[in-house]
């Protein structure tokens, strides 16, 4: 099996989608489909169940996406090593979230022209690890979404987001201006991995312990919605499905989008990225 290969079935199996996969992977949608297929043929078993409205892991897929996820996060910790032994000039960021963010985009075009010769390697991760990998050595700075323990880390605040509660179109709470937690506390909310930082999971479940369908990508939620009715936070503002809605949510802080590094880095690129991520959200 191929990382390349792997990648793309990651992908396939968190949107549960081949558009927005090959959206995502910036590829056409016929060679990811057969990629697909002849890793399918490689394994020797389905590992997706297709349908008109998208695709569901069959439980060899389930298997896999684990096992992939890991081989993929090991070959990351490679690429990291090696390019610190030979002295690589590289900037490798990662990044949580909408990657079409204006404000990432301002940065990504600033940060090119002020660095042209720079290798700047993207590490989109998922609903897991709020810091993208910085506090295991993958990325050196990271474009996330606050609150999560800052242990060690060094974390500036780039913008403030106010939440609201995704729901599907036809819930009976879909038609509401706002919302308060207290109304939700007999709902399904979504759940991270076993091991997710307490302090991100306890945000996004509102301040207190919920049951619910554990996901790691946004799509993985979304769809848990549609699918199970299951309910969770997001920030306003993001386009979603017709067949979903958002509702302002109460006594709820704002999510906040930062720009995170790893407390004591000397990098001067690192600090560049630092002062440019303020300036472009800034404008």
């Amino acid at each position: 099996m191929e990382l390349r290969t792997l990648s793309y079935f990651v992908a396939v199996a968190e949107e549960l989608h081949f558009g927005r996969a090959s959206t995502r992977l910036h590829m056409s949608q016929p060679p990811l489909s057969r990629a697909i297929k002849q890793l399918e043929a490689e394994v020797g078993a389905p590992l997706l169940i297709r349908s008109p409205a998208g695709v569901a892991l069959t439980p060899v897929g389930t298997v896999l996406l684990d096992e992939a996820r890991a081989l993929l996060d090991h070959a990351d910790r490679v690429r990291v090593r090696v390019n610190a032994a030979a002295g690589t000039t590289t900037l490798t960021v990662g990044i949580l979230g909408d990657g079409t963010d204006p404000g990432a985009s301002r940065l990504a075009a600033a940060f090119r022209r002020k660095h042209p010769g720079i290798d700047i390697r993207i590490r989109d991760t998922d609903l897991a690890d709020p810091t993208c990998g910085l506090r295991a050595g993958l990325v050196d700075v990271a474009l996330t979404r606050a609150p999560f323990d800052e242990t060690a880390l060094a974390v500036r605040t780039l913008r403030s987001d106010p939440v609201g509660v995704v729901l599907r179109a036809d819930d009976p709470l879909a038609g509401r201006t706002r919302l308060r937690p207290a109304e939700l506390s007999d709902r399904r909310w979504f759940q991270f991995p076993p091991g997710t930082d307490p302090v991100w999971q306890s945000y996004w479940n509102g301040g207190r312990p919920r049951e619910g369908p554990v996901v790691r990508a946004v799509q993985e939620c979304l769809q848990a919605v549609l699918w199970n009715g299951t309910i969770g936070l997001a920030p306003l503002g993001h386009d979603l499905p017709s067949e979903l809605a958002v509702v302002p949510l109460a006594d709820m802080a704002p999510s906040r989008v930062v720009v995170a590094w790893n407390e004591g880095d000397g990098n001067p690129l690192v600090r560049s990225f630092v002062e440019m991520a303020t300036a472009a959200y800034g404008g």
